[in-house]
This record gives structure tokens, sequence and C-alpha cells, in this order.
């Protein structure tokens, strides 16, 4: 593995705390993997070796790196994955048996919880309930500490908490709770690792923080990250862990990767000009290694309308030229919304295009169904997934039978399985339901308690067969068309079990099931997405990424830096998400902003965001108003002023 001078120095650092500083496209993977195949050269045994990371794919990326310079068989035996696949096969190594709900699911728990509680979802939506509870738990906080500033709040978590507790369901956050929780009172789990590597240190939460530091009990700690690219504080990462990096461990080495190897010399000194305007931040400069290249470019237009087509003519207009082709090119923006204008015209021109972070596969109807299944096969107290397959097809069980159980279930404080189970105890249930339900019971009772092993895909295909799922096929999709695609959903998720069995030493239904749940966190783009395409994406799914050619639209104050950021004093983190933005092109860089912009359904005069003059080195004009400036009054009510050039 042929190292840069930088790099070498990183890998080479002796034992006990180690950071390194390693900005955007100057190969932190690269030293990661040298790192731990230098640790296996020594003699360190590799199950002593744990290597944590955030995604399933940079987890795989560094195992195959590795395998490269050590070899498969020992590379396998390195303890290397996400920080939620560790969490969960240490608990399982510890014998805990519990469900890992995925979104959905949570979504399901937090209603029955806000249901229990008698709120209505215009008082407190679900969605806002998972996002507050998520955010605390990445605080290490709980719902007590929730009830001291909100009550209901706090009221709304307990009783969420409880559902997953009755169901033995473990959301994300708490994989890793719980996990942090069996490091602390377990000292054999502490001191299995000599040797603690950690990628994008930037990006941990308080959970993940405290973790890193009961496993590293060696002291001999390798983090890699860059606090620059620290743009996720807005679900619990906390950047202070990196910047303070050398106040938890003093007597740290310190290694600088600034050589960057992805884009070219005028692009970095945009992104260095903006990123510098940061106060708080480790000091460190990128250099290119690949030359001066093209100017940066930046244009106003008028409204959204116009960006897209400018976008949009210029791509097609490079593709004709023959010095690109349409996978070169990457559209980045601040909000969901943005992409519209631009599907549209794409698709006016025929020009293909992906939509990163669209509709994923495991989102289905008939994935998610077949999966309830599975997982309640796996754990009997699942409630989400029983209730999702009670009516599934339908049995006959009616709304009102299923939530006088519900009353029943709440009021025993057990879960809804176990409680339609004692159907006899419960008032008002008509015979005939009671009735369907010992069908459905009957149908599961040759899947429960049998571990399909390797005969896992006919384990599955014959649990379908037993449940009649074609019924609910045929029931939900009438045209013949649209249910041969949901059948291809049941034949993948059959090719997903074939490839799990092929994949592991001794495959059981639950390994597969937290296989596709820890994937499920990931985002998933469209898996029809033709390769050489137009790339739609946000800033903030664009990390890691790279591409030839980049376009940055809507650089204007309220989108980047969004309003609710500068509102809320983070203009640090949407400037990190700006210099995100701009080193992930390689070649080209194209930044717009627009003059005027539909905003909440009225069109609204745009000023050029902040950043744009920051990575020319000038001051903003007099006339410039911030995102949270209240309207220019004055005659004709601002309409025809002169515009803040950049």
């Amino acid at each position: 593995m042929r190292l840069h001078p930088e790099q070498q120095r990183a890998v080479d650092t002796p034992e006990g705390p180690v950071l390194v500083l390693a900005g955007a496209g100057t190969g932190k993977t690269r030293v990661l993997t040298a790192r731990i195949a230098r640790l296996m050269d020594r003699g360190v045994p590799p199950d002593r070796i744990l290597a944590v990371t955030f995604t399933n794919k940079a987890a795989r990326e560094m195992r195959e790196r590795v395998a490269k310079g050590v070899g498969k068989k020992r590379a396998a035996e390195v303890v290397l994955g996400t920080f939620h696949a560790f969490c969960a096969r240490a608990l399982r190594e510890a014998g805990e048996r519990f469900s890992i709900c995925d979104s959905s699911d949570q979504m399901s728990a937090a209603r029955s919880a806000l249901r229990d509680l008698h709120v209505p979802e215009t008082r407190l939506h679900p969605r806002a309930l998972l996002g507050q509870v998520s955010l605390g738990k990445s605080r290490c906080e709980t719902w007590e500490i929730a009830a001291e500033s909100d009550e209901l709040l706090g009221q709304a978590w307990r009783r969420y908490e409880e559902h997953l507790r009755r169901g033995r369901t473990l959301d994300f956050d708490d994989l890793l709770l719980e996990g942090l929780a069996l490091a602390r009172r377990d000292a054999g789990l502490r001191e299995r690792f000599r040797y603690v590597l950690v990628d994008e240190y930037q990006d941990t939460n308080g959970p993940q923080y405290e973790l890193v530091r009961a496993l590293a009990s060696s002291r001999n700690l390798f983090v890699v990250g860059d606090d620059d690219q620290s743009i996720y504080g807005w679900r619990g990462a906390d950047v202070r862990n990196i910047l303070d990096f050398n106040r938890d461990y003093p007597d740290a080495a310190v290694v600088k990767l600034e050589t960057n190897y992805r884009s070219t010399e005028r692009i970095l000194e945009a992104a260095n000009k903006v990123i510098r305007c940061n106060p708080k931040r480790h000091d460190k400069t990128l250099r290119s290694a690949r030359g001066s290249g093209e100017e940066v470019r930046i244009f106003a237009v008028e409204d959204e309308e116009r960006e897209a087509r400018g976008v949009v003519t210029d791509v097609v207009n490079r593709v004709n030229d023959k010095t690109a082709r349409y996978g070169d090119f990457a559209v980045l923006f601040r909000t969901a919304v943005q992409p519209r204008a631009f599907e549209a015209v794409l698709r006016a021109q025929k020009v293909p295009y992906v939509l990163v972070g669209g509709h994923s596969f495991f989102d289905r109807k008939e994935v998610r169904d077949v999966l309830a299944y599975l997982k309640l096969l796996a754990n009997p107290d699942d409630e989400v997934s029983f209730l999702r397959v009670l009516n599934c097809p339908p049995r006959g069980l009616g709304k009102a039978t299923v939530e006088k159980v519900l009353a029943f279930a709440t009021a025993e404080g057990v879960s809804a399985p176990r409680a339609f189970g004692r159907l006899d105890e419960v008032e008002g249930v008509p015979a005939a339901a009671a009735q369907a339900f010992r069908a459905f019971e009957q149908s599961l009772a040759p899947f429960r308690g049998v571990e399909p092993g390797r005969k896992l895909v006919g384990f599955v295909r014959e649990l379908l067969l037993a449940v009649d799922y074609e019924t609910e096929l045929v029931r939900c999709y009438p045209d013949a068309l649209a249910r041969d695609l949901r059948r291809a959903g049941l034949d993948e998720i059959l090719n997903l079990a074939e490839n799990f069995v092929r994949d592991s030493r001794a495959p059981t239904l639950g390994g597969f099931l937290e296989r596709l749940a820890l994937t499920t966190q990931e985002d998933t783009a469209d898996r029809d997405a033709p390769r050489d395409a137009v790339t739609l994406m946000t800033l903030h799914a664009a990390k890691g990424l790279e591409f030839p050619h980049v376009y940055v639209v809507g650089c204007e104050e309220g989108l980047l830096p969004h309003e609710k950021s500068v509102q809320e004093d983070r203009v640090e983190e949407e400037r990190r998400l700006m210099y995100v933005g701009i080193t992930r092109a390689q070649v080209t860089l194209t930044l717009t902003h627009a003059k005027q912009r539909a905003v909440r359904g009225r069109r609204s005069e745009r000023h050029a965001s902040r950043f744009l003059f920051e990575l020319r080195g000038r001051s903003v004009p007099e006339d410039w108003r911030s995102a949270c400036a209240p309207p220019a009054r004055g005659k004709g009510g601002g309409r025809g002023r002169r515009k803040a050039r950049v």
C-alpha cells in the first residue's frame, strides 16, 4: 500500500493517543487501513483490533483495503464495522435478546405513545417527538431530564420507551446507549481491545464519544477526522469531541493531512477562504496535488427556474462536446424542495438523473410486510411487527377488536401479542374474531422456534405461502403489472437471504434481520437508477463523495446559510456545509444564487450568501442583508433595489 509522506507519518506514529486531522480528499481511509495492516504486521492479533466508522459502505471499503494488505482471512478477524453494528454484536454476545426497530417501527411506537396520552398530532407530531427523543439520547439524556423542562415531551418519551421495551425492541439510539452501558459494566469488553481506531471522529455524538473512551482503556486510540467537515450537529454530533481531543488526551500526537488529491488549486483556494472564517477549528490549509485548474464560477440568475435551465444547459453542452458524461455531474442543494425545478428541466430535456435519498427499497409495503413476519418469528413480543401483519392479508380482526385488546394490553402492562393470547379475558371480543386469531396463530405455528440456518431462503418462501401473502398482493394491486413489480420485491428479499447465507459462517434468522436493520439505517438511492446520470443530492448526503463537475445551487442567505441556522447561531456549521460542498468538486465548481425565489408560496427577493463574499475575500456591501434581517422598507417596498454584487 503506497503512502505519501504525510500519510506515512500518520501510520508510523508511535503508540498512545493519536489525532489525525485529515482534510477533505487527503486519503484518510488509506491511512486508517494502513495503520491496521501495520499493527497486524507487528504481531497484534487481529481480534484485539477494533475499528469503527459510521456507514456500512465505509466499513466494507475499509475491510476490503485491509484484506489487500494482510489477506482476506486475517482481515475478516478484525472487529471492524459501524458503531451500531459493533454494539449490536456486543449485546448479542452478552446474551441480550432484542429486535432492532427501523424508522417506520419507531413512528408506530411514537403514535401509540401519543395515543395513550390522548395527545393529538396537531399538538405534538410523532415525527417531532422522535426527533426530540433522538437528540436527547444523542446527548445521553433520559426522559426524566426532558420532563424537567417539557412535561409533555418527557411523558411522551417515557411512553415511547415503554412501547419499545414491551416488545423487547431497541431503536438505533438505544443500541448505542445499551452498548455503552454494557461496556461500563463489563470489564472484559473494556479490556478486550488493545487498539481502537475511529473513522470520522468529528461526527461522534455523546454515547459514541463515551463508548470510545470506555473501550480505549489501553490508550492506544487512533482517531481520524476533520472538524471542518462536522455537519451533523442537528442530529447530535458534537464537534467539540474532535476540537477538545488534546484536552482529553494531553499527550496525544497530532498529525495533519493537508495534501488534497481530489480537487484543483482554484477549488481549494475557495474552500480555504471560506472555512478560515470559522473561529473554532484546528488550523490547517489544503494544498492541491492536481495543479491550478479552472476558475470557480459564480452565477447570479433571475429565479429558480432560470437557475435550473442554466445548470442543465451547461451540463448538456459539456456532454455534447464529448468532454464529460452525465455521471460526472452533481447538483448539490441545501433543502429538499430545491431539486423540483431541476427535475422538471432534466425530464423536459430527457437528461438521465438520479435523486439520491428517494424512496428506499426497504420502505416498500411488501418488503416491510415480509420483514414484519420474520421479526415476529424472531421476537414473539415485537408489538409493532405483530400489529402490522395481524390483518395482512385481512383475517376478520376488526379495528374495534384490536383497540379493545390494545387497551387491555396497556392496562395489564403486557405486549399486544401476549394480550391477544389472553383473548378470553378481554370483554366484548366476538367469537369470530377469536377464531380468526387462532387461525392466524396456526399459520405461524410451524415456523415458531425454528432456526432455519442455511435453509433460510426456503423458510421465507414457505412462510409466504403459509400466510397466503399472495392474497394481500391481489387486494392491494389489482393491476397485474403492478402486482408483478411487487412480486419482484419479494424475490429481492429471497436474494438478500441467499446472499446472507452465502456470506455467513453460521447464518441465523436473527442475524439476517439484524443485517437488514443496520442496512436500512443508511439512505438508499434508487436501485433502478441509470449509472450514467446526473446526481441530485443534498449537501449533507454528498459528504464523502466526489464528482468531476459540481454545481452548488441556491447560495443565498436563508438557504445557505439556512435561515433557521442563522437564527439559532449555528452559522459555523453552515459554513462547514459550504466547505463540504466545495470540496466535492474535482475539476470544475459552479456556484449559483437567485435574485428572487418562491418561498412559502410567495415570490421573495434574495441576497447572495455571505459565503460567496468570503470565498472571494470580500466584505459584504452596505445593501446586503443577512438571513435574519427584516425586509427592506422604503419606496416601492424594496422593489427594484440594486442587488449586492459578489
